[in-house]
């Protein structure tokens, strides 16, 4: 599984970042997880507010900060 953040590297991409390392210790799961700030590589997904994660090249949450929780719902 690869899970990216897509961003410009502000407080709340780094905040999404964690719960997402959190989301996945809780769960047990392995994944890659990846920031990604480069605007032309964001463009691509099609995504309009950030932070943004994107799982397995899937666009999953956009404009909003996920918490731990929320991101567990998604990747079970």
């Amino acid at each position: 599984m690869t899970i990216k953040i897509l961003g410009s590297c502000c407080k709340n991409c780094e905040v999404l970042y964690e719960n997402t390392k959190t989301a996945l210790d809780s769960l047990g799961k392995q994944a890659e997880v990846l920031k990604v700030t480069d605007m032309a590589e964001i463009m691509t997904y099609g995504v309009m507010s950030m932070p943004a994660v994107v799982v397995d090249e899937k666009v999953v949450s956009s404009g909003k900060v996920l918490k731990p929780k929320d991101i567990m719902k998604i990747l079970v």
